[in-house]
């Protein structure tokens, strides 16, 4: 057992004694914490208080593992900085309820000249938790109980089917439900990009053109805050089931895809956000009954028509439902004693709901242009002081990313063909032993980036090297450069001329697409932080290009220099 040291305890003894009895215990908090944790009772509640004064002097909230360290940690720090109006003290008796911890404390305080006592009842902390449990039964539940777990099964059923998989957040479908006050929800999926997942229902047309044209202005912060609570949706959202506990470095933060991660460490999280109301993380008997109608229709949806959103343009679709109402408070069907056919027919009408989701492919369309104007208005400003574009860009591949030369046998290839997110054919057929491919690997979220800027540049026309050089050093460059069907020109690597384990790599990539007459392939892989790091897996392959292989006479760049880049101080 640890104990004071002496100058703790010279520091203490210098502390008025006041005869007064405290009273000290450590007890569950049921439902009282903000957190998950503490509504299950994963957290406990130190409580020192001043019986004779009736104030509380010092609490701690602490996991249940810590020892009884933790409550002598909160009793000193109740005599030496308790809370106001307390002023610093010691007691001239301690009890609590708890022989082990009485006979833990004389041993810590025995210079102190405190009496330690065992009594069976504490009344004052007694009717402090008291009040604490009346307060965690008055609190709103995030979720009505007795819908609770059909909402977080029917979100979990969504993940899933994983609907950004199909469709951008631009891509809308409205689902007509016309009761709980609702007539028409507007859905926007998120998560094509990787950064963030989940499900928003707008309540209004409006309501979702107005964000949206909010953030395509790319307003203040302040701006966008107000916004963002301008909204009128339903939401739910995806994290991480242990959000709370330690993560790794913040800067990998934006690295972390929630689709690597197993469905177990998964939470669903549930709200609503009003202009008058603000956000609020929780749902009401009717709107979780809407939300969970919406959810099942669109379950139902994503697995009958999940094949006809994989194109970019959104097809025009519509489907109705019937979908039974679960529980719902004042229409839950009674058994009746007539037998006749209107009755049963007003039972049906009761327990069950009509409901039709369309897609709305005009919506989306207007969405998207909205978006691609936006973009153009942004880069018009740069443009104006810009005399010539750039003819090499070199912000596509991640600085990180892990790249390599090599070959995929013809057989994967095949079976790539129809198990990628994206596979760009140019009817290729087989020859030699494989395909001759550039491999970029990088996380799931920076790879879904590099496809989509490259599916926007109308995909990969050619793949070819040229030289490069540093005169500052003398170095000199393998420069690998990947050319798009619009011309732009983007560098995929630096590789060093004299490097010979590269040479060999080239060397063999000109003969490989020699005998693929003249062409080659880009492969954008995901799995850059994981156990397939460098060596990418046919289910780590996300995109796959065929292409053109360039010559450097065809690239027309010749020897490009590293130019130097001065600062400013």
């Amino acid at each position: 057992m640890s104990a004071l040291n002496r100058n703790t305890c010279r520091r203490l003894k210098k502390l008025p004694q006041i005869p007064s009895v405290w009273e000290g215990d450590r007890r569950p908090l049921l439902g009282f914490g903000e957190g998950e944790e503490d509504a299950d009772g994963n957290s406990e509640c130190i409580l020192w208080v001043d019986g004779s004064e009736g104030i509380v002097r010092a609490m701690d909230v602490v996991p249940p593992e810590m020892g009884p360290e933790a409550t002598v940690r909160t009793l000193l720090r109740s005599m030496e900085h308790p809370q106001s109006p307390a002023r610093p003290a010691r007691p001239a008796k301690i009890v609590v309820r708890d022989r082990e911890l009485q006979f833990f404390l004389r041993g810590v305080l025995q210079e102190l000249d405190i009496t330690i006592d065992h009594v069976p009842d504490l009344p004052l902390i007694d009717e402090l938790f008291r009040g604490f449990e009346e307060v965690a039964q008055l609190r709103q539940p995030k979720l009505p109980p007795q819908y609770a777990d059909l909402l977080i099964a029917k979100a979990y059923d969504i993940w899933q089917d994983a609907p950004w998989d199909a469709l951008a957040d631009h891509q809308i479908l409205a689902i007509e439900l016309n009761r709980w006050d609702t007539e028409t929800l507007y859905v926007s999926v998120m998560g094509m990009m990787g950064m963030e997942y989940g499900v928003l229902l707008y309540r209004s047309m409006d309501s979702l053109k107005r964000f949206r044209a909010s953030v395509l202005a790319q307003e203040s912060l302040a701006a966008m805050e107000q916004a963002f609570l301008g909204q009128d949706c339903f939401f739910i959202t995806y994290g991480k089931a242990d959000e709370d506990s330690e993560e790794e470095d913040e800067d990998d933060d934006d690295d972390i895809d929630l689709a690597d991660f197993p469905v177990s460490e998964i939470m669903p999280n549930f709200g609503t956000v009003h202009p008058l109301e603000g956000m609020r993380p929780f749902l009401y008997d009717e709107e979780a009954i809407a939300v969970y109608i919406a959810l099942e229709s669109l379950h139902r949806f994503f697995r009958s028509s999940h094949r006809q959103l994989v194109d970019d343009t959104l097809p025009d679709i519509t489907k109705r439902y019937r979908i039974p109402i679960p529980l719902e408070a004042g229409l839950k069907p009674t058994k009746s004693v007539k037998s006749d056919k209107s009755d049963k027919s007003e039972t049906e009408s009761k327990s069950t709901i009509s409901v039709k989701i369309t897609t709305l492919p005009e919506l989306s369309s207007e969405l998207l242009e909205m978006a691609e104007l936006a973009e153009k208005d942004n880069m018009g400003d740069e443009d104006d002081f810009e005399e010539m574009p750039l003819p090499l860009h070199d912000d596509l591949v991640p600085k990180d990313a892990f790249l390599s030369l090599g070959m995929i046998p013809w057989e994967i290839i095949e079976s790539l063909r129809s198990g990628v997110d994206f596979y760009q054919s140019r009817d290729l057929e087989a020859s030699g032993e494989g395909l001759p491919v550039v491999l970029i690997q990088t996380t799931r979220p920076k790879a879904k980036s590099v496809i989509e800027q490259l599916k926007i540049a109308g995909g990969i026309k050619g793949i070819g090297f040229t030289p490069g050089e540093d005169p500052s050093i003398g170095e000199r460059y393998d420069l690998g450069i990947l050319q798009t069907e619009n011309s732009s020109l983007y560098l995929f690597g630096e590789f060093s001329a004299e490097d010979p384990v590269h040479i060999a790599a080239r060397k063999k990539w000109d003969q490989r697409c020699k005998k693929n007459k003249g062409y080659c392939g880009l492969i954008v892989a995901k799995g850059l932080t994981g156990a397939s790091r460098g060596n990418p897996q046919p289910n780590d392959m996300m995109a796959v290009f065929e292409a053109r292989s360039l010559s450097t006479k065809e690239l027309g760049l010749g020897m490009l220099q590293l130019m130097p880049v001065f600062e400013l101080e």
